[in-house]
């Protein structure tokens, strides 16, 4: 028997966005001895091993010059350096059969081989020895800049039959892997930076392979979110291989980030805030894949977000990125689902845990070769009683209040959902062309009114439908130009309910008396809105050290309802008043690296453009209604820095002066928690960061990530939500400023046993209104807002525990939030104000990795709030103590 290797080309995806010709690397000659009958034609033609190989190009030497734009981030290919003989399968051989295998390794950061998959099988018993061999192989790992990572590689195993037996055993046999090596090449046909441009065949060099096979690609993983990194982008990027094994919800995974803060007034699909560098809510804008959150059948928020269908996200941290096509304030946050369009795979995991929590996620994909039609589907269900304790003040008979611990009883949140994409993918007249539909919805019981758990509601409910469709094309035009352009419609239909005639106590009992709980009269509304949005990027690479970006982005909404339970049935109805925004964002930005990419710049320009038309009552007068309407135009402008000073350590800074336009939300309100307020004025804000990363991947103490960041934040006309216990709405607050800094760092043992993360976040946000309603806090800081926070883990990770390449990891989260005051620091006695007390929080989780090829399995068993702590993210509104959850997952 003889193997061969068959012939690699390829791409090393997310290499700066560059096109990468693939070189055929040194074949690493094996044994001598004979050779099947294929194999000594081959030796006839007079390419010896060790000849073909000092023909072929080689991979550069450790040290050398690196390509045009590579910097130190070039690639290395992984190495085979430890083989194992395949058995000859006795049936074949014994038929005297043959037989060619493809498989699809996946090799990890320490040379592993992780998982085998079969790209093209040969049958009679060939394919599982080529796997059973492979999976014991071992390499020397891909590496980017000097660090190792994850690849994905094709082998070709040939198994052949000597023409006569041979003198002796086989140590006849050469066992050759040979994989991609790249080149950074200057090329005008570029894809948009980050995006792996379409590898292209190239004539095979050095000695082809009998079956004379395609060219095939090499991916590294986690190759974009790296290059995302260390570009000049002011980003934060969170991978979610690890967290989709665990139970923890996007809120949670997101909370665990440096200046990022995710409170919740309750459980599972409760509203949330969420915060990042002291801005919060609206002033950070979400996107899906770049497509507004909103827009992308995701009305529930960020939080709830199925993290099984996300494969990264990215926070940008203040200076938000011209392709977005957004008017943030403080930054954005971009949930990338897996982008991948090759072959076939499937994911499907199931959660169930306390408070009758249930969580499914499925996905699937699938590409047809030869037409290059694609499919992609997913879909999810959530549900959770939200049934956990609490304790409260109860009123006796005698209406003296006593403390009680209860159950909260009207808490439910159910949501499902689902998308298909169809479309072509690598066709001449288009990169990616594909059609996106959507359709989904929740329901949310109510157990209090929003920030004050004190009336208990016994059926107050809310919820959303909603269902949309999307059109992307993206293609390469020629001369260095690349088109990005994006199109949907999306349409909601909103209710809230608020019409029962009891007045419930904390033990669910009705007690008659007038309807409505929120509100002195009852609420039966209906809201209906219609969506649509675009974007289109232009991208034109005239010089490898130069990129020039275009973005438009319009985006129109239009909102009315009905209210069900007019208090004056003669009268105009204020839900069917006009509300229409139209908001135009445009921006253009440069791109330059110099220095062998040691310095990369971003300088960019935007434009915003909102135009509103809407109605509002008359003060007192239900019949009479006045115009509102209001067109505005702002500029803004920006610029990232960043510096590398060697492969370990690099620096950056950015400025943008942002600018917001308020959302709908904002300026018509929800139509139930929170009422509209069309005087609001757009803000700005003047958003700076300067930070320093270490990056030390390959040393003797295993793997080091360390960095600092400091933020400035001076905004004007800022909007924050205020409440007075009877109604919430937003408001300007006129200016503010937040300053802050945030370091993590992250350690992980040689061979990956131990690793251990931690991140600080200090900011100081202090009002800096001099005049209007705020002006006599001048000075004071934020109210109800957690200052300073920490985040750490602990993980300890054991491999073939009970089978060849499974794991078993245990891993500890703990959480540190220092108290906060509720109100103003100068309202009051400081020993007698309201305050969220200090909080220390811990999880534990137990997963168990099952690599069956060519299927994953994975089981979680977690613990949340270990130590049963009584945990607030808000005043008086208690989060849930001690619970268990399990989580089983299943890739192939």
């Amino acid at each position: 028997m003889t193997r061969r290797p068959l012939a690699l080309r390829g791409l090393l995806a997310g290499a700066l966005g560059f096109l990468l010709p693939g070189v055929q690397a040194p074949a690493h000659a094996q044994d001598g001895g004979a050779l099947g009958a294929r194999g000594r034609a081959e030796g006839d033609r007079g390419a010896s091993a060790p000849a073909a190989a000092a023909a072929a190009p080689a991979v550069p030497p450790e040290g050398a010059p690196s390509p045009p734009g590579a910097g130190d981030a070039r690639i290395e290919p992984p190495r085979l350096v430890e083989r194992v003989e395949a058995e000859y399968p006795p049936e074949a051989r014994a038929a005297r059969r043959e037989g060619d295998v493809v498989l699809k390794l996946l090799i990890d950061a320490t040379g592993r081989v992780t998982e085998v998959e079969i790209a093209s099988p040969a049958g009679d018993g060939f394919d599982e020895a080529a796997r059973a061999a492979a999976l014991r192989f071992r390499f020397t790992p891909a590496r980017r800049g000097g660090a190792p990572v994850a690849s994905r590689i094709l082998y070709g195993y040939e198994f052949r039959l000597p023409e006569e037996p041979p003198p002796a055993p086989a140590s006849a046999a050469r066992d050759q892997a040979v994989v991609a090596a790249a080149r950074v090449a200057a090329s005008a046909h570029l894809a948009e930076p980050g995006r792996a441009a379409e590898a292209v065949p190239q004539p095979a060099q050095g000695p082809g392979p009998a079956t004379g096979a395609a060219p095939i690609a090499v991916t590294v993983r986690g190759a974009e979110a790296e290059r995302l990194r260390q570009s000049a982008q002011a980003i934060k990027v969170i991978e979610t291989e690890e967290a989709q094994r665990r139970t923890a919800d996007m809120g949670e995974v997101l909370a665990r980030t440096e200046g990022v803060g995710v409170r919740r007034s309750a459980g599972l699909g409760s509203w949330t805030r969420f915060s990042l560098n002291g801005l919060a809510d609206d002033q950070i804008r979400f996107f899906l894949d770049g497509v507004p959150l909103e827009f992308a059948g995701y009305p529930f928020g960020i939080s709830n977000v199925p993290v099984n269908l996300v494969e990264r996200v990215e926070i940008y941290r203040g200076v938000v990125p011209v392709r977005l096509g957004a008017d943030a304030l403080g930054g954005a946050v971009n949930l990338v689902t897996d982008r991948d369009v090759r072959g076939t795979h499937g994911a499907a995991s199931y959660e169930v845990g306390s408070f009758d929590t249930h969580r499914l996620a499925l996905t699937a994909r699938h590409l047809h070769e030869p037409s290059g039609f694609f499919t992609r589907v997913n879909g999810f269900f959530d549900y959770a009683k939200n049934d956990y304790a609490v304790d409260v003040e109860v009123p006796d008979d005698k209406y003296v209040e006593h403390p009680a611990r209860v159950y909260r009883f009207h808490d439910a949140y159910r949501a499902a959902g689902g998308g298909v994409e169809l479309g072509f993918v690598n066709r001449p007249w288009a990169r990616r062309l594909l059609l996106r539909a959507f359709l989904t919805a929740y329901d949310k019981e109510h157990q209090h009114k929003l920030g004050v758990m004190k009336v208990p509601y016994g059926e107050v409910t809310s919820g959303e439908a909603t269902t949309g469709v999307s059109l992307r094309y993206e293609q390469p035009l020629g001369r260095g130009v690349a088109l990005d352009a994006i199109a949907g419609y999306a349409y909601g239909r909103a209710t809230f309910l608020d019409v029962s005639e009891c007045t419930y106590d904390w033990y669910e009992r009705c007690e008659p008396g007038k309807p409505g709980e929120d509100d002195i009269r009852p609420r039966d509304q209906v809201f209906w809105e219609h969506s649509g949005y675009g974007r289109l990027n232009l991208r034109y690479r005239p010089h490898p050290e130069h990129a020039l970006q275009i973005s438009v982005s319009p985006m129109f909404v239009t909102r009315t309802g009905d209210e069900r339970r007019q208090a004056n049935p003669e009268g105009r109805d204020p839900l069917t008043t006009d509300r229409d925004l139209v908001t135009w964002v445009h921006g253009v930005e440069h791109q330059l690296n110099l220095f062998d990419d040691r310095l990369e710049n971003l300088l960019f320009a935007k434009q915003y453009v909102q135009l509103v038309r809407s109605e509002e009552p008359l003060q007192g007068l239900a019949d009479r209604f006045i115009r509102r309407d209001r067109d505005t135009h702002r500029f803004g402008v920006g610029d990232g820095l960043r510096y590398r000073f060697n492969g370990w350590l690099y620096a950056k800074a950015s400025y943008e002066w942002a600018r917001r336009l308020p959302r709908p939300d904002e300026v018509f309100g929800d139509g139930a928690l929170i009422r509209g307020n069309l005087e609001l004025s757009p803000e700005t804000s003047h958003n700076g960061n300067v930070g320093v990363t270490v990056d030390a991947r390959d040393t003797a103490a295993g793997a080091w990530r360390i960095e600092a960041n400091g933020y400035l934040r001076e905004a004007e006309d800022l909007i924050v939500l205020f409440g007075n216990g009877q109604i919430s709405r937003y408001d300007n607050v006129f200016s503010a400023r937040a300053m802050g800094v945030e370091a993590s760092a992250r350690w992980t043992s040689p061979g990956e046993h131990v690793a251990l993360d931690g991140n600080l976040t200090y900011e100081d946000f202090r009002n800096t209104s001099r005049e209007g309603t705020f002006a006599p806090q001048v000075g004071q800081r934020m109210p109800n807002r957690p200052w300073l926070f920490a985040n750490g883990s602990a993980r300890v990770q054991l491999r073939e525990v009970a089978a060849p390449r499974d794991e078993l990891s245990l891993t500890w989260n703990t959480r540190y939030v220092h108290g906060f005051f509720l109100g103003w620091e100068s309202n009051g006695r400081r020993e007698d104000k309201e305050r969220v007390r200090a909080q220390l929080l811990h999880s534990l989780a137990l997963t168990y990795i099952a690599r069956l090829a060519p299927r994953t399995l994975s089981f979680t068993v977690e613990a949340h709030n270990l130590t049963d702590e009584r945990a607030f993210d808000f005043y008086g509104v208690q989060r849930p103590g001690r619970a268990l959850f399990s989580k089983a997952m299943l890739e192939m």
